[in-house]
C-alpha cells in the first residue's frame, strides 16, 4: 500500500458516523453512556405509567378501572421495567460517561462489547412490554415470578423469560467492561486507593453483577423448562420444590437491592464532598464498608422467606446476618454527616439531592432493621409495609441518586448549566410527593392490608387516598425534570472549566502532578 493511500485509509477509519449511524455503530463511551441515560428514562417514564394506573385502582375500594389480573400484570410489569430497565442502564450510564475520564483513560476497555451491551437492552424491553399484547397477557405473578403463579401464565411469561436472560447477558458483558476498564486502563500513579469513590462502588457493583445475574438465569431457566419441557424443579406434584425457587431467586435479589444502590453511594460520595468544599470524610472506611456490605448481601438472601417454614437456626442466621449489614452502612451514613460536619457547604440541587438520599434512604434502612427481626417480620411480611420500605431504598436512594448524579455532570456533559431555580422546584416536589406516596403505606402495612390487591377494607381509604395523591404529584413532577435537561442540551449559560466552584477539583483525587495527558477528554457537544 504506498503512503497515500495509506493515508487515506487511515482518514477513512477515523470519520465519524453521522445522523443515527452515530447511535448504531457508536464505540464511544460518552454516546454509550448518552443512549443508556435516555433508555433508562424512557423505562422510568413507562414503569412510572403503570404505577399510576395500581394507584388510580387504588385510589378507593371496590374495583374501578382495571380487572384484578390486569392489575397484577401491572404490579409485576412495572417492578421489571423500574428494576431493569430504569434503575439498573441509569448507573451503567453514568459508568460508561464518567468512568474513563476519573480514571484517565481514553474510552472504555471493550468499545464493541460496550455497544452490543447497549442495544441488547431495546429488544429485551419490547419483548417484556409486547407480552400486555400477548394472548394470556404479560406475567401476572409479580416481579419474584414465584411458581406456581408463575408456571400457570401464558406466552407472556415466556416472553418476559426471554427478556430477562437478554438484560442479564447485557449486564455481564457491561460488568466485564467496567472491571477490565477499572483494573487495566488507571492512569499512571492511579492507584486502587487514589480512585474517586465512584468508581470503587461500580468496581464493587459489577463483581456483584457478575456473580448474581447467572444464578437469575439458572432459576428462570429451570422455570422455563418446568413450563415446556416435562421437568419438575418446582412442581411439588412431581417431587420438586417451590421453595427452592425462593431460594435460588433471592441468592440473586438480594446482591441485587446492593447492585442498584451502591453505585448511588458512589454518586454521593462525589457530590457531598464538593459542595461541603472539603475531602470525603474516612475515604478508606468508605472503600471497605462498600465491599463488607457487597460480601454480606450475599449471605443473607432468606430473611425475604422467614414465613415459608425454615428452622429455627436458619431464621437466626439471616436475622443476625441481615442486622450485621446496617453497620457498615452506617458507616457510611456517618462519613457523608462527618464530610458535611463544619464544611463550608452550598446548596445546588445536586447537594440538594445528595442530602435527600441520605436521609430517605436512612428512613428505608430503619425499616429494613424492623423487616430482619425475624419474629416481627412474621407481621410485616407481604403488607404494604414492605412496599414501602422497598421504595425509600430504591426511590430514595437510587432514583434520587441518579437525580443527583444528571444534575451534578449535566455542565461537564452539555457544556451548558442547567436552570438552579427549576432544579432546586424540580427536588423539592420529587421529595414532597414521595414521602406524600410512601409514608402512609407504612401505616397500611401496620395496620395489615396486604400488598398485591386491587381491592381493598374501608379502612384503609384515606391513606391510600393520600398515597395515589402523592404518586400523581410525584409522577407530574418529572415532566419539569425532562424540561430541564432538554433546556441545558439547548443552551443556556455556559459551564466553565470548573462547574462547581472551588470544588470540583476535590472530584479528581490524583498524586500530582497529573500526567499531562490525563484528563484531555475531547469537547463534551459538538
Amino acid at each position: 500500500m504506498t503512503a497515500t493511500t495509506a493515508d487515506h485509509h487511515d482518514d477513512h477509519h477515523d470519520h465519524h458516523p453521522s445522523g443515527i449511524g452515530r447511535w448504531l455503530f457508536s464505540t464511544n463511551h460518552k454516546d454509550i453512556g448518552t443512549m443508556y441515560l435516555w433508555f433508562s428514562f424512557c423505562m422510568f417514564i413507562i414503569g412510572g405509567l403503570m404505577a399510576l394506573i395500581v394507584r388510580a385502582e387504588l385510589f378507593m375500594p371496590g374495583l374501578q378501572l382495571v380487572t384484578p389480573h390486569f392489575f397484577n400484570q401491572m404490579t409485576t410489569n412495572h417492578a421489571l421495567i423500574m428494576i431493569f430497565g430504569a434503575a439498573m442502564p441509569v448507573f451503567v450510564g453514568l459508568a460508561n460517561w464518567q468512568i474513563p475520564m476519573m480514571i484517565g483513560a481514553p474510552d472504555m476497555a471493550l468499545p464493541r462489547l460496550n455497544n452490543w451491551s447497549f442495544w441488547l437492552l431495546p429488544p429485551a424491553f419490547t419483548l417484556l412490554i409486547g407480552s400486555l399484547f400477548s394472548p394470556g397477557g404479560a406475567p401476572a405473578g409479580g416481579w419474584t415470578m414465584y411458581p406456581p403463579l408463575s408456571i400457570q401464565t401464558g406466552m407472556g411469561m415466556d416472553m418476559a423469560i426471554l427478556a430477562m436472560h437478554m438484560m442479564g447477558i447485557s449486564s455481564i458483558m457491561g460488568s466485564i467492561n467496567i472491571i477490565a476498564t477499572i483494573l487495566n486502563m488507571r492512569a499512571p500513579g492511579m492507584h486502587l486507593m487514589k480512585m474517586p469513590m465512584f468508581v470503587w462502588t461500580w468496581l464493587i457493583t459489577a463483581f456483584l453483577l457478575v456473580t448474581s445475574i447467572p444464578v437469575l438465569a439458572g432459576a428462570i431457566t429451570m422455570l422455563l423448562t418446568d413450563r415446556h419441557f416435562g421437568t419438575q424443579f418446582f412442581d411439588a406434584a412431581g417431587g420438586g420444590d417451590p421453595v427452592m425457587f425462593q431460594h435460588i431467586f433471592w441468592f440473586f435479589g438480594h446482591p441485587e437491592v446492593y447492585i442498584l444502590i451502591l453505585p448511588a453511594f458512589g454518586v454521593i460520595s462525589q457530590v457531598i464532598p464538593t459542595f461541603s468544599r472539603k475531602p470525603l470524610f474516612g475515604y478508606s472506611s468508605m472503600v471497605f464498608a462498600v465491599a463488607a456490605i457487597a460480601f454480606l448481601s450475599f449471605i443473607v438472601w432468606a430473611h425475604h422467606m422467614y414465613t415459608v417454614g425454615m428452622p429455627l437456626a436458619g431464621e437466626l442466621f439471616f436475622m443476625y446476618s441481615t442486622m450485621l449489614i446496617s453497620i457498615p452502612t452506617g458507616v457510611k451514613i456517618f462519613n457523608w454527616v462527618a464530610t458535611m460536619w463544619r464544611g463550608s457547604m452550598t446548596f445546588e440541587t445536586p447537594m440538594l439531592y445528595a442530602i435527600g438520599t441520605v436521609f430517605l434512604f436512612s428512613i428505608g434502612g430503619f425499616s429494613g432493621l424492623m423487616l430482619a427481626i425475624t419474629p416481627s417480620d412474621f407481621q410485616y411480611h407481604d403488607t404494604y409495609f414492605v412496599v414501602a420500605h422497598f421504595h425509600y431504598v430504591i426511590f430514595g436512594g437510587t432514583i434520587t441518586g441518579a437525580f443527583c448524579a444528571v444534575y451534578y455532570w449535566l455542565p461537564k456533559w452539555t457544556g451548558h448549566m442547567y436552570d438552579e431555580k427549576l432544579g432546586k422546584i424540580h427536588f423539592w416536589l420529587t421529595v414532597i410527593g414521595m414521602n406524600i406516596t410512601f409514608f402512609p403505606q407504612h401505616f397500611l402495612g401496620l395496620a395489615g392490608m396486604p400488598r398485591r390487591i386491587p381491592d381493598y377494607s374501608l379502612q384503609f381509604t384515606e391513606f391510600n387516598m393520600m398515597s395515589t395523591g402523592g404518586a400523581l404529584l410525584l409522577g407530574l413532577s418529572q415532566i419539569l425534570f425532562l424540561y430541564i435537561v432538554m433546556k441545558a442540551i439547548k443552551g443556556g449559560e455556559k459551564a466553565t472549566d470548573q462547574v462547581w466552584d472551588g470544588a470540583e477539583g476535590l472530584e479528581w483525587t490524583l498524586p500530582s502532578p497529573p500526567p499531562a495527558h490525563t484528563f484531555t477528554t475531547p469537547p463534551l457537544v459538538k
